[in-house]
């Protein structure tokens, strides 16, 4: 019984195809999906050759311990904003050998504030000495599951659109 559907597996396999194309390796640093991009990713075989980690920070100190993230900017943005996972992203690229990594924080629900709403998540890919990017997703308040398999299809989406684009 396979562990995603069918789209993320496939997007699964188009992303590690993508990276392998290129020559490329990458890693995760998971807040809200507590892993499942890595887990996507590594459900296919023949994934060892581009995964080289996936850290999941679910806590704000794990952010800071493992990778970086100033404590400051929990204090003024919060965990769930644009520049939390900007510095995840950053703090992952400057933490592990790899040519491309992806970060995602959100709010899957429930617990929301008015501020930040139920389905509101961040994502943030880059490549090493290039510019990061940065999408912000309103899911709304379609379910914890939901959100974060929605997370999961919109990462694996952002990691081959920028594997591609790394040529």
């Amino acid at each position: 019984m396979p562990l995603f559907d069918d789209a993320i597996d496939a997007a699964a396999r188009s992303t590690l195809a993508a990276c392998a194309r290129r020559g490329l390796t990458l890693a995760t640093a998971e807040s809200c999906t507590g892993g499942l991009l890595a887990g996507a990713l590594t459900e296919i075989p023949g994934s060892s050759a581009v995964v080289e980690r996936g850290v999941v920070t679910y806590s704000n100190a794990a952010k800071t311990e493992l990778l970086g993230v100033p404590s400051a900017l929990f204090e003024s943005v919060g965990a769930v904003s644009e520049e939390v996972a900007r510095a995840m992203v950053e703090g992952l690229l400057a933490r592990a050998p790899v040519d491309l990594a992806l970060s995602v924080t959100g709010v899957a629900g429930p617990g929301a504030s008015e501020r930040k709403p139920e389905g509101l998540v961040f994502l943030a890919v880059g490549l090493r000495d290039k510019e990061v990017l940065i999408v912000r997703e309103t899911f709304g308040a379609i379910g914890r599951g939901a959100v974060r398999l929605n997370s999961v299809r919109r990462g694996l989406s952002m990691l081959e659109d920028m594997a591609v684009l790394s040529e």
